[in-house]
C-alpha cells in the first residue's frame, strides 16, 4: 500500500491505511526504527551507526569540515554486555564518551588559524576537567540536590511514601525547571537548530525518503528515541526504583542515589528502546507525549544549510556501513 498522496516514500502509515503516522507537532515521522543515533555539537551534527560515527561541522569560513572514527560497541565485545538493563548502561557510557569526543572536535573546528594556517587546538586536560564538572553537576543537581532537600523534612513527612513521592516529584520539577532554562539561553539556540536537524535527518532516514535538506525538512524534529525524552524517563523511573529502600540513615540515603544512577539508566534505555520500536501503537504514543513535549524545548526548527550538515555527516556514516546490516543480530542501543 502506498502512502497517501504528497506523503514522503517510506513514510509511516496507519495499520488501516489512513494517515501517516505523526508527531505533536504535525510533522511525519517514521514508522520503524533503525539503528542510528546523533547529537547536536557546535556548528555541527554528530551521527553514529554500529560501526561508525562521523560528525560534520561548518567552520566559520562556511566550509564543511567531516570526520569519522571507526567504533567497535561493547555490547560487541562479550555476550554480559548485551543483557537486557546492563545493555543501557554499558549504552550509556559510549554514548557520552563519544558525545564528548565530537563535541571536542566540533569546538576545535571553530578555532580560527594563525598567520601559517595552524589552528590552534583545546587541550585534552580542559576536556577532561569539562566532562568531570558535566557528570558532578548533572548527579548534585538531579539526585543529591533532591534527596537533600527532602532530607529536611523527613520528619513532617513521617512515611516513606511520602517521602520517595515528594523526592521523586521534586527531582522532576529541578530537571524540568532546568530544560526549561537553557531553553532561553540564546547562545543555546543554534545548537537546539542542529539537534532538530538530526533528528529531521534520522526520521528521513528511517523513513526510507531521499536525504536532501527539501525532504528532510518535512519530517518532525521530535523523536521517540531522543535523549530528552530518555532523561524524563530516568527522572520518572527514580521514584519507583527508590522506593523499596525506605527511610535509612542520610548517608545510606545519599549513596543510594548515586550508586543507582546505573540501575536506572539501563531501565530507561530499555523503555526507551521499547518506546521507539512500538510508535506506532497509539497508547504508546500518549505514554510518550511528556517526553515529546520537552523537546519542544531541547529543539528548534533548522534551516537547509543546517539539515545539509546533519545529512553530510549521516551520508559519512553510511558510506562505510548499512546500519541495519551491521546491527543483525546485535542488541546494540542508540538513541537519538
Amino acid at each position: 500500500m502506498s502512502p497517501e498522496a504528497g506523503a514522503p516514500p517510506g513514510s509511516a502509515v496507519s495499520s488501516n491505511g489512513a494517515d501517516p503516522l505523526r508527531m505533536p507537532d504535525g510533522a511525519l515521522v517514521a514508522q520503524r526504527d533503525a539503528p542510528l543515533g546523533g547529537q547536536a555539537v557546535l556548528e555541527g551534527v554528530m551521527m553514529r551507526g554500529v560501526s561508525v560515527w562521523a560528525v560534520a561541522v561548518r567552520r566559520p569560513d562556511g566550509e564543511v569540515e567531516i570526520s569519522s572514527e571507526p567504533l567497535v560497541p561493547w555490547a560487541k565485545r562479550h555476550r554480559i554486555w548485551r543483557l537486557p538493563v546492563i545493555r543501557g548502561v554499558v549504552a550509556l557510557g559510549e554514548s557520552l564518551k563519544i558525545g564528548f569526543r565530537a563535541l571536542a572536535i566540533s569546538a576545535n573546528a571553530q578555532m580560527e588559524e594563525d598567520e601559517e594556517g595552524e589552528r590552534e587546538e583545546i587541550g585534552g586536560w580542559i576536556w577532561g576537567v569539562t566532562i568531570a564538572l558535566s557528570l558532578a553537576l548533572a548527579v548534585g543537581l538531579f539526585f543529591v540536590v533532591p534527596v537533600g532537600l527532602t532530607s529536611l523534612i523527613k520528619d513532617q513527612l513521617g512515611s516513606s511514601i511520602l517521602f520517595w513521592l515528594v523526592e521523586g516529584i521534586l527531582r522532576t520539577a529541578i530537571f524540568i525547571g532546568y530544560i526549561v532554562a537553557i531553553s532561553r539561553l540564546r547562545d543555546l539556540r543554534r545548537v537546539f537548530e542542529y539537534h532538530g536537524a538530526e533528528h529531521k535527518t534520522i526520521s528521513c532516514y528511517e523513513a526510507e525518503d531521499e536525504l536532501v535538506p527539501a525532504r528532510a525538512k518535512l519530517y518532525s524534529r521530535l523523536h521517540p528515541r531522543c535523549g530528552t525524552s530518555f532523561l524524563l524517563i530516568v527522572m520518572v523511573l527514580a521514584i519507583f526504583v527508590f522506593a523499596p529502600i525506605g527511610l535509612p540513615a542520610w548517608y545510606w540515603l545519599l549513596a543510594s542515589r548515586i550508586l543507582g544512577i546505573p540501575l536506572i539508566a539501563g531501565l530507561s534505555y530499555e523503555v526507551i528502546k521499547w518506546t521507539g520500536k512500538n510508535r506506532r501503537k497509539r497508547w504508546v504514543r500518549a505514554v510518550m507525549w511528556p517526553g515529546l513535549m520537552l523537546q519542544n524545548l531541547t529543539t528548534r526548527e533548522p534551516d537547509e544549510e543546517q539539515l545539509a550538515v546533519a545529512i553530510a555527516a549521516l551520508e559519512k556514516v553510511l558510506a562505510e556501513e548499512s546500519p541495519e546490516q551491521a546491527a543483525a543480530g546485535q542488541q546494540i542501543e542508540i538513541v537519538a
